[in-house]
């Protein structure tokens, strides 16, 4: 009798808004549809910071070529970092509070559809990114997008009502920084390396980036006058702010970023400190397969 394939899920039970209780059924949900579908499903529960590059490096050496992430981008970054150059393929299914990677890839928002997809989905290549050697799928960056990473990250409370209320602290509590780019010095707002084209909740910073193009799309905001704010933010959720005059974007393989240290930075959208003010950017083209 031929061994039937296995596909591994990673659940994180501290994701986004969802219950512990919600995601028992997403288990069972998946659990019993990848029997229907032929697999030998296992579901594992995160335990601590980092655990499921742990499972996912694990699955590796056993021979899963289907990793299922559910949660937010910050399990599916570390999932997806264990899979990078393997031929084991993700599986995202979003249930966090931006879930940035599956909005920009198309994968439905629906938990239950996203198993769906991950379970009969073909593996498609594209890129991911590396930031003073830490992971990121969507998006990286300096300025004020990682002051926000870092206030949001002490908040008690996850989703989007909340990032809004500290997005919206943060502004008035930050100032533009100074940042010296492949030599080049400039006062900036805020300095995004994005390999996706959104931070997450349909908010566009590179509207045009192609995933798969084997390039970061290095995208600037430069200070604006305090009464622009609301139509900048306007233009980020209308995918326009590429259109601003405060805008600036160009593609790169790699960058090199200088500032006064210990500096912050974020790797979709979880918050690294940095002992030094260098910063250090690169593509790694072709890297993860997704199930599309």
């Amino acid at each position: 009798m031929a061994t039937l394939p296995a596909v591994l899920a990673i659940i994180n039970p501290l994701s986004g808004t969802t219950s512990v209780a919600q995601k028992a059924v997403l288990r069972d949900s998946f659990m019993r549809r990848a029997e229907a579908l032929g697999y030998a499903p296992e579901a594992v529960l995160t335990e601590y910071p980092h655990h499921a590059t742990e499972l996912a490096k694990d699955a590796i050496q056993r021979g899963i070529n289907r990793v299922l992430a559910i949660g937010g981008d910050g399990t599916i970054n570390e999932t997806a970092q264990a899979l990078r150059r393997s031929a084991t393929a993700l599986g995202i299914v979003p249930i966090g509070s931006g879930n940035g990677l599956a909005r920009h890839l198309g994968i439905p928002l629906n938990p239950q559809k996203a198993i769906e997809r991950a379970l009969n989905g073909r593996p498609v290549v594209i890129d991911s990114g590396e930031i003073n050697g830490h992971p990121f799928f969507c998006t990286a960056g300096l300025g004020f997008e990682a002051y926000v990473a870092h206030a949001f990250a002490k908040q008690p409370i996850r989703g989007l009502p909340t990032y809004i209320r500290t997005a919206f602290r943060a502004f008035w509590a930050y100032r533009p920084e100074q940042f010296v780019i492949d030599g080049q010095k400039k006062e900036l707002f805020s300095l995004t390396f994005a390999n996706a084209g959104q931070f997450g909740n349909n908010a566009w910073m590179a509207p045009t980036a192609n995933i798969a193009d084997g390039r970061l799309e290095l995208c600037e905001i430069r200070p604006f006058p305090v009464q622009l704010a609301g139509l900048l933010t306007w233009r980020l959720f209308n995918k326009t702010l590429n259109q601003s005059a405060y805008w600036h974007g160009r593609s790169v393989t790699k960058a090199t970023v200088q500032a006064e240290g210990p500096l912050l930075i974020h790797a979709d959208g979880e918050p690294i400190t940095l002992p030094t003010g260098r910063v250090d950017v690169l593509i790694l083209p072709g890297s993860l397969l997704v199930l599309l």
